[in-house]
């Protein structure tokens, strides 16, 4: 899936729908046109396929690496890995003829001609003539009546005919309508441009978050910018500022941005409720596909939670995992960032990631463009974490305290007998021990969300906040165990 983290393939999430990537991706995507921004692509064949990189075990409270397109493919030695310690594991995209043929048989092209033979002379012609002189003024009195009727009912008000209004430019649109959607949050919305201090980067989109001129995008947008880059944003009227980066997390791939010298004039678009969305809502997705600023498309919610695992594929980069909102409004290269919008105008999600062909994409280039699988970060989520990240400027990640497996086929998230670099697989004292989980347990079920795997597992954590409790299900030796989780907190990326 591409993102939106756009552009390099991300493994999806073990044994879960597809798991993912909007757009531009940080620095090893391909350019879409005019600096097209990057979007990440999931893999199109899942971790647990003949030949597929055994996934290394990830550390359920950091979150583990994720594959390319947000992130880098998961690595091959199969050690599990501590996010404490060593960050996120990578995770686990027919001519009609002449009806005569024209040839030269009777009543065809090229048929002799014969004169034809002199017809008897007969006497009634007079009577013969008299009466088409009759028929002919009866169709002519006909014609005159029937022309007479139709010239007075033009001029009768029981005329069925209906003309279009003549200022036909003043149509005004309901609030639900796409184009009354649009038109209210086209203007909320900017075209962002990130260039590294090496001349590389891509083109995503982001939105305005509040009035001091804070603007909501994805970590992947931003990255290229983050360490002596540059910035903009443009807005649809042309107007374009320079803009420094105030806070990114890479595991939920959400950054703040902040205009500088920022309008006074600035309208934040509504944040609604993901968590009310339903499957079939009706989706608006506004962004900047393969560079096009500002294009609007539409869709609905074709499913939520959906386990989704990405990266823009860059080296340094660490996997995104979210539990998703799916939409089939076509995203592509660029509409990262982006808002999902309601039919009301108000943002249900940050377009992130997309399931993508490997056909390439637009003009032949090697990104892959939209199939109609669109994965969006909850603004829920996105909110709380925007809000931290402008208030200490590093985001803060809810954990349980225990290394799970990436792998596929486990049933479930199954925390490992070891941790990285020979660690503890559980925390001592941490959240996992305090409610008396081991190594080797399965965890099936977080509340009442169905968890299939490692990078299920943590997308579902984090969509929560340190001190939330929670109830685990897991297995051991066959039986089924329930325990409450106080879910602890890590601070930064690193």
């Amino acid at each position: 899936m591409s993102t939106e983290n756009e552009g390099t393939a991300v493994p999806p999430a073990p044994s879960a729908p597809p798991v993912p990537v909007e757009t531009p991706a940080a620095s090893a995507q391909s350019a879409a046109p005019e600096g097209g921004a990057p979007t990440a692509q999931l893999p199109a064949v899942p971790p647990s396929a003949p030949g597929a990189p055994e996934q290394t075990p990830a550390y359920a409270s950091m979150g583990s690496g994720a594959p390319e397109a947000h992130g880098h493919a998961p690595g091959a030695s199969g050690a599990p890995v501590s996010a404490a310690e060593a960050g996120w594991p990578p995770p686990p995209p027919a001519v009609p003829s002449y009806a005569d043929g024209g040839g030269s048989g009777a009543g065809g092209w090229g048929s002799s001609y014969e004169q034809p033979a002199p017809k008897p002379k007969n006497r009634r012609g007079g009577l013969v003539a008299a009466i088409l002189v009759a028929a002919l003024v009866a169709g002519g009195v006909g014609g005159g009546i029937g022309y007479s009727l139709a010239k007075n009912n033009d001029n009768s008000t029981d005329s069925t005919t209906v003309s279009a209004p003549s200022g036909s430019g003043d149509v005004k649109r309901a609030s639900g309508t796409v184009a009354n959607v649009a038109a209210k949050a086209l203007p909320s919305t900017v075209t962002i441009e990130a260039e590294s201090s090496s001349g590389s980067g891509g083109t995503g989109t982001g939105f305005v978050f509040d009035t001091q001129g804070h603007i909501l995008t994805n970590n992947h947008v931003v990255a290229d910018a983050v360490d002596g880059g540059k910035l903009t944003a443009t807005f649809p009227n042309g107007k374009k500022y320079d803009a420094e980066v105030v806070g990114h997390a890479q595991g939920y791939d959400v950054a703040v941005i902040k205009l500088k010298n920022a309008p006074s004039d600035l309208k934040p678009l509504t944040l609604g409720d993901s968590d009310a969305v339903a499957v079939g809502d009706s989706t608006i997705a506004i962004g900047a596909p393969f560079g096009l600023s500002n294009t609007v498309t539409a869709g609905i919610i074709s499913a939520k939670n959906r386990p989704v695992a990405s990266s823009d594929g860059s080296a340094s980069s660490k996997a995104s995992y979210m539990s998703a909102l799916q939409t089939d409004a076509s995203i592509n290269p660029g509409n990262s960032g982006g808002p999902l919008l309601d039919a009301q105008g108000a943002v249900i999600g940050i377009n992130s990631a997309i399931q993508s062909s490997s056909s390439g994409g637009l003009g032949g280039t090697s990104q892959s463009g939209s199939i109609g699988l669109g994965f969006a970060i909850p603004i829920n989520q996105a909110k709380h974490v925007a809000q931290q990240l402008i208030k200490t400027g590093k985001p803060v990640y809810p954990v349980i305290g225990a290394s799970v497996s990436l792998q596929d086929g486990t049933g479930g998230a199954k925390i490992t007998e070891q941790g990285a670099s020979g660690s503890a697989a559980v925390t001592s004292g941490g959240p996992a021990d305090k409610a008396g989980l081991k190594p080797g347990d399965v965890i099936t079920k977080l509340d009442d969300q169905v968890i299939d795997s490692g990078p299920t597992l943590i997308g579902e954590i984090w969509t929560h906040q340190p001190g939330d409790v929670v109830k685990l299900t897991y297995t051991r030796g066959g039986k089924t165990h329930t325990a409450a989780v106080t879910l602890g907190q890590r601070d930064g990326d690193s």
